[in-house]
């Protein structure tokens, strides 16, 4: 039954998604926004099309939502904030040019209700009992405070180089927008009616999305793992930081963890953490699929305290999982005989051994590290010369032989070279 509430899924449009009521939330700790000019080109490119083919759609990939288990009116956009926040951006810089046509006096009371209109449906509605604007989308922690401030309410930044890099991205999406569209479609910024035509037909209605509702976490990581999509580790490694992240209670505790795991990604980086999480739960886990690596640490680690011990062991380990794969790395500079077999580990390939590695390089000296390294290195060059005559099989073996050097490894490191 739960396979088939993971994947309840629609075909929607930007204006179906923000248009009807409904709030969206980044989770506090998602990444912050990162699109560049590149990305915005690409987005501006593909609604130029739609303008000049008014018959034709985009679909701009799929968008992952949670529902709130406190109101069916509010969802966390587990994935798909990157482009909820630019298309959001694109609304206020078209909003900003009805702004404009009332300041110079063209059809000034239509387009002040145009600017209303649009304004309500797409950025932010107003409270019928306070008659305050709330926000329709709420970003992240780090970015949040300058959209509400500064994007929804047009206030330029004083200086925009103070600003964090995020925040400046968000700001210079607008620039970038305004000037588009200005440079671009001018018969459209020429009046308010083809202003408001363009926002709510071409942008809102004719950019598909596949909306993919999920009912937890767990679910919304399988997706990930499901969907064969770019930047698939991204959004199942932000998934599991913010799982861990909700477990701390105190502001300083929360601190110290964003802390620690900011070091983990700078030393891993994001693209390479599930491997890296993977190879570290191999040491408690047998034989661990990916698509299980979330499931595993929710299962295992429920408290602040759990949370961590395991930021804490995957510090430690980190700096040797980037090494294991760089035989010029400054880790080895004090062991350069290691450097022969590293190079040749990365030659042939290996990384079912990593777990092994790590257990070992915990538990051995020096020595005896740097002649396991040999002996994996010598495996695994027969291994890569003869694996032609039964691939399968000699795979199999070989995948065995590494269980079983590890598990001794954990058990006794001297009766490994006995």
């Amino acid at each position: 039954m739960a396979r088939i509430n993971l994947l309840d899924t629609k075909t929607t449009n930007f204006r179906d998604l923000i248009g009807n009521g409904k709030i969206y939330r980044v989770p506090l700790f998602q990444r912050d926004y990162s699109w560049q000019e590149e990305n915005w080109e690409d987005l501006w490119q593909d609604i130029l099309m739609l303008h000049q083919d008014q018959d034709s759609s985009h679909y701009m990939g799929a968008i992952v939502l949670q529902n709130s288990a406190n109101s069916d009116k509010e969802w966390t956009i587990i994935d798909g904030q990157q482009r909820f926040a630019t298309l959001s951006i694109l609304a206020i810089a078209l909003i900003d040019k009805l702004t404009q046509l009332v300041t110079s006096g063209q059809e000034p009371e239509q387009n002040r209700e145009r600017h209303e209109l649009l304004k309500r449906t797409y950025l932010a509605d107003k409270d019928p009992s306070s008659l305050r604007y709330s926000s329709k989308l709420i970003l992240n922690e780090n970015n949040n405070d300058f959209y509400q401030s500064n994007l929804i309410n047009l206030r330029k930044p004083r200086h925009l180089r103070s600003l964090t890099h995020s925040n400046q991205l968000l700001w210079k999406a607008f620039d970038y927008f305004c000037e588009k569209i200005s440079a671009n479609i001018p018969q459209v910024v020429s009046s308010g009616e083809s202003l408001a035509t363009f926002l709510t037909d071409t942008v809102a209605q004719r950019l598909l999305f596949i909306q993919i509702n999920v009912e937890d976490e767990l679910n919304a990581y399988t997706v990930f793992e499901t969907l064969n999509a770019r930047g698939l580790e991204l959004s199942a490694t932000d998934l599991l930081k913010n799982y861990l992240f909700s477990l701390f209670q105190g502001p300083d505790d929360l601190r110290d963890a964003q802390r620690q795991w900011k070091r983990i990604i700078t030393t891993v980086q994001l693209e390479k953490f599930p491997e890296f999480l993977r190879y570290y739960l191999s040491l408690t886990y047998t034989r661990i699929r990916r698509e299980r690596l979330f499931k595993k640490v929710r299962n295992s680690v429920k408290t602040a305290q759990q949370a961590f011990d395991l930021l804490e062991n995957l510090e430690n380990y980190s700096s040797l999982f980037v090494a294991l794969g760089n035989a010029n790395d400054e880790f080895w500079r004090d062991i350069p005989q290691n450097q022969e077999y590293i190079r040749e580990l990365s030659l042939f390939r290996v990384k079912q051994v990593y777990p092994t590695l790590f257990a070992a390089y915990e538990k051995f000296s020096s020595e005896d590290f740097t002649r396991l390294l040999k002996l994996i290195a010598v495996v695994s060059f027969r291994y890569s010369t003869v694996s032609s005559l039964n691939p399968n099989e000699l795979e199999a073996i070989y995948n065995k032989l590494a269980i079983d050097i590890q598990k001794e490894t954990i058990k006794n490191p001297r009766q490994v070279f006995e």
